[in-house]
């Protein structure tokens, strides 16, 4: 083993943790200070402990390939700090896209480390931003993650795009204006709380108005007693009737389509229009009384 390779085998015990959790060293910045003072591996010693992670699943080599590219998850995961995200928390998860990338490590290939680790670091923090950017994710298939992505860094200080800017940019990542126009919509959202964060009754917060009162009691009794009307009390009120006058709400009220008219009803009974109708009121004064009892 080299001297190089020796030292950052024998490095802080305490950073090789804070892998997995960037502020174990007390502060984001400590961490950072730390991971720059590691030494970096040339491309032999690169090689060399490449290959004992391949070859002989040796974790110690695996450590030390995983230490001396942590400054480059450093240095990605600030391209993302502006959406509102902990940097510690990107640096983890890009801490992970690195784990990754040394466990796929090809030393045989000819190609250095960091730039076989640059794809799984991104990829990570991409997948992590996406998850926590928002309660309701704006981005679920691998395109409009791309698009998403494109889009916050090309539009000009998070303004409004015009039609032309929506056509240009179309054009320029190669997707429909419409997925740009869909995608900008998702973006400009903003999440709300669902209850005021203050006991305040001036505040009106979304909780009053998206609550459902189908389940409210009132609402269940009310629904209730609109079902017996319409179906038991009402046949109970027809009961109370007599057959002519019975016949006569039924076939004006209770058809399924064209009710018969008072002229109808007057030829059928041999009496006048109009004595059909004083029929029919007081045959729905007396249901009514029935169906309020």
């Amino acid at each position: 083993m080299t001297t190089s390779t020796h030292s950052l085998a024998l490095s802080n015990n305490a950073l090789a943790a804070a892998i997995a959790n960037p502020g174990a060293l007390g502060t984001i910045e400590a961490y950072i200070s730390a991971v720059h003072r590691l030494p970096m591996l040339t491309q032999e010693q690169e090689v060399e402990l490449g290959k004992k992670v391949r070859d002989d699943t040796d974790l110690d080599a695996a450590r030390q390939l995983i230490l001396s590219h942590l400054r480059l998850v450093v240095s990605i995961s600030r391209q993302y700090l502006g959406y509102g995200l902990a940097h510690a928390d990107l640096i983890q998860e890009g801490n992970v896209g690195l784990m990754k990338a040394v466990k796929r490590f090809d030393p045989d290939r000819g190609v250095r480390l960091v730039s076989f680790a640059v794809h799984w670091i991104k990829a990570e923090i991409h997948e992590y931003v996406v998850r926590n950017w928002r309660m309701v994710k704006v981005a679920t298939t691998k395109a409009q993650r791309k698009l998403f992505f494109n889009l916050r860094r090309m539009r000009p200080d998070g303004q409004t795009l015009d039609r032309e800017q929506i056509s240009e940019i179309a054009s320029e990542l190669n997707v429909r204006p419409e997925d740009v126009s869909e995608m900008e919509v998702r973006m400009s959202g903003h999440e709300m709380a669902l209850e005021s964060p203050q006991d305040d009754e001036d505040t009106y917060s979304p909780i009053s108005y998206l609550s459902d009162d189908a389940q409210e009691p009132t609402s269940v009794l009310e629904r209730r007693a609109v079902d017996t009307l319409h179906g038991s009390g009402l046949e109970d009120a027809l009961e109370l009737l007599d057959p002519r006058s019975r016949r006569i709400v039924q076939a004006r009220w209770l058809q399924d389509e064209g009710g018969a008219t008072l002229h109808d009803l007057a030829a059928e009974f041999g009496v006048s229009a109009e004595r059909i109708r004083q029929i029919e009121a007081a045959a729905f004064k007396k249901m009514r009384q029935a169906l309020a009892a």
